[in-house]
Protein backbone atom coordinates (compact mmCIF):
# COMPACT_ATOMS: atom_id res chain seq x y z
CA UNK A 1 0.00 0.00 0.00
CA UNK A 2 2.85 2.35 0.87
CA UNK A 3 4.48 1.78 -2.54
CA UNK A 4 1.19 2.57 -4.29
CA UNK A 5 0.81 5.88 -2.40
CA UNK A 6 4.41 6.84 -3.25
CA UNK A 7 3.98 6.08 -6.93
CA UNK A 8 0.66 7.94 -7.15
CA UNK A 9 2.12 10.94 -5.28
CA UNK A 10 5.21 10.88 -7.54
CA UNK A 11 3.01 10.81 -10.63
CA UNK A 12 0.90 13.70 -9.35
CA UNK A 13 4.04 15.69 -8.53
CA UNK A 14 5.55 15.08 -11.97
CA UNK A 15 2.32 16.02 -13.74
CA UNK A 16 2.02 19.16 -11.60
CA UNK A 17 5.60 20.21 -12.37
CA UNK A 18 5.03 19.53 -16.07
CA UNK A 19 1.90 21.70 -16.04
CA UNK A 20 3.72 24.47 -14.17
CA UNK A 21 6.56 24.37 -16.69
CA UNK A 22 4.14 24.50 -19.60
CA UNK A 23 2.29 27.45 -18.08
CA UNK A 24 5.57 29.30 -17.57
CA UNK A 25 6.72 28.54 -21.13
CA UNK A 26 3.39 29.63 -22.60
CA UNK A 27 3.41 32.87 -20.60
CA UNK A 28 6.91 33.68 -21.87
CA UNK A 29 5.81 32.83 -25.40
CA UNK A 30 2.74 35.09 -25.06
CA UNK A 31 4.84 37.99 -23.71
CA UNK A 32 7.38 37.61 -26.53
CA UNK A 33 4.67 37.44 -29.19
CA UNK A 34 2.95 40.51 -27.73
CA UNK A 35 6.23 42.40 -27.81
CA UNK A 36 6.79 41.29 -31.40
CA UNK A 37 3.30 42.44 -32.40
CA UNK A 38 3.83 45.86 -30.83
CA UNK A 39 7.17 46.22 -32.58
CA UNK A 40 5.71 45.16 -35.94
CA UNK A 41 2.77 47.56 -35.60
CA UNK A 42 5.18 50.35 -34.69
CA UNK A 43 7.38 49.67 -37.72
CA UNK A 44 4.31 49.38 -40.00
CA UNK A 45 3.01 52.72 -38.75
CA UNK A 46 6.42 54.31 -39.33
CA UNK A 47 6.52 53.00 -42.90
CA UNK A 48 2.95 54.15 -43.61
CA UNK A 49 3.67 57.67 -42.36
CA UNK A 50 7.00 57.86 -44.19
CA UNK A 51 9.15 58.05 -41.08
CA UNK A 52 12.31 55.99 -40.66
CA UNK A 53 11.95 52.82 -38.62
CA UNK A 54 14.08 53.37 -35.55
CA UNK A 55 15.11 50.44 -33.38
CA UNK A 56 14.38 50.22 -29.69
CA UNK A 57 17.65 50.91 -27.95
CA UNK A 58 18.82 51.57 -24.44
CA UNK A 59 21.34 54.37 -24.58
CA UNK A 60 23.99 54.54 -21.94
CA UNK A 61 26.95 56.77 -21.47
CA UNK A 62 30.03 54.73 -20.65
CA UNK A 63 31.92 57.87 -19.69
CA UNK A 64 29.29 58.72 -17.08
CA UNK A 65 29.46 55.19 -15.63
CA UNK A 66 33.25 55.40 -15.49
CA UNK A 67 33.14 58.80 -13.81
CA UNK A 68 30.62 57.56 -11.26
CA UNK A 69 32.94 54.93 -9.84
CA UNK A 70 36.37 56.38 -10.59
CA UNK A 71 36.18 60.02 -9.64
CA UNK A 72 38.92 61.81 -7.78
CA UNK A 73 38.48 62.22 -4.02
CA UNK A 74 38.10 65.99 -4.26
CA UNK A 75 34.99 65.81 -6.44
CA UNK A 76 32.59 64.52 -3.79
CA UNK A 77 29.31 62.83 -4.57
CA UNK A 78 26.49 64.06 -6.78
CA UNK A 79 24.36 65.06 -3.83
CA UNK A 80 27.18 67.04 -2.27
CA UNK A 81 28.49 68.64 -5.43
CA UNK A 82 30.35 71.84 -4.81
CA UNK A 83 30.94 71.17 -1.13
CA UNK A 84 34.56 70.15 -1.53
CA UNK A 85 36.16 66.99 -0.17
CA UNK A 86 34.28 65.12 2.51
CA UNK A 87 35.45 65.41 6.10
CA UNK A 88 37.41 62.51 7.59
CA UNK A 89 35.61 60.30 10.08
CA UNK A 90 36.46 60.55 13.74
CA UNK A 91 37.96 57.17 14.61
CA UNK A 92 38.87 58.07 18.19
CA UNK A 93 36.12 55.87 19.64
CA UNK A 94 37.34 52.70 17.89
CA UNK A 95 39.11 50.58 20.49
CA UNK A 96 39.44 47.12 18.97
CA UNK A 97 41.49 48.02 15.87
CA UNK A 98 44.95 49.52 15.53
CA UNK A 99 45.20 51.65 12.38
CA UNK A 100 48.20 50.82 10.20
CA UNK A 101 49.76 52.98 7.57
CA UNK A 102 49.62 51.59 4.05
CA UNK A 103 53.10 51.62 2.55
CA UNK A 104 53.80 51.42 -1.18
CA UNK A 105 55.62 48.29 -2.32
CA UNK A 106 59.41 48.58 -2.50
CA UNK A 107 60.72 49.19 -5.96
Amino acid sequence: MNQLVRSVFGLILRVGLLIAGLVFFLSLLAAASLLLMVWLLRSLWARLTGQPVTPWAFKMSRQAMWNRFYRTPGQGSMSGAGQGPSARRDDSDVIDVEPKEIKPPPS
